[in-house]
């Protein structure tokens, strides 16, 4: 197996993990209240995200930037409920640009605290490698077609519920939105570093 698909494999792998369920839940709640046919708008949202955890990925991995692991445990969980949050209380059926803008800056930021997540579980899989700009940016990718597949699941859910079977798209919004602001919470809770 190369080292490209090896680390692509690693990415996947980890972004898939049910019981790493975190960041499964921020795409939700990130994407929840986009359409089927804003799956444009989406995919550059999830790539914000992606170009953030990639960078401070690289800087943590490097050993350029070191964060406190329980920090960054409790703030992950944050970035969902701050994200369900700004979707509870949004009474637009459609996302507008300027909220679309926000979002966006919004998912850039929320990836850099999320790569630092990462950043502990990368390292410790690259301290035989003598090369790094292979397996991380093979890492990434594999993130990233993770993340594009988990967002394809959530979009054609939405469209089925919203579109085939009727529920109100508010609604829907409402309950997925909710449904990551509790959990959230529990994590929060459970993960208070102080």
């Amino acid at each position: 197996m190369s080292l490209f698909v090896l680390y692509f494999k690693l990415g996947l792998d980890h972004i898939a993990d049910l019981k790493g369920y975190d960041h499964i839940l921020f795409i939700l709640t990130l994407c929840v209240v986009y359409s089927l046919k804003e799956w444009k708008r989406v995919l550059v949202l999830v790539t914000a995200f992606t170009i953030g955890h990639s960078l401070t990925l690289a800087l943590a991995t490097l050993d350029l930037l070191r964060v406190d692991g329980d920090v960054i445990e409790f703030l992950i969980p944050l970035t969902i409920f701050i994200t369900a949050l700004v979707n509870l209380f949004s009474r637009n059926q459609r996302v507008t640009s300027l909220q679309h803008y926000l979002k966006y800056s919004a998912a850039l930021f929320f990836g850099l605290i999320h790569g630092l997540g990462f950043s502990n579980y990368l390292r410790s899989l690259l301290g035989s490698e003598r090369g790094l700009v292979l397996p991380l940016f093979s890492f990434n990718v594999g993130i990233e077609v993770g993340q594009i597949f988990i967002l394809s699941i959530i979009m054609l859910l939405t469209k089925v519920m919203v579109d085939l079977l009727g529920v109100p798209r508010r609604e829907w919004h409402v309950l997925l939105s909710g449904a990551g602001l509790g959990i959230s919470l529990v994590l929060m809770v459970e993960r208070f570093p102080f």
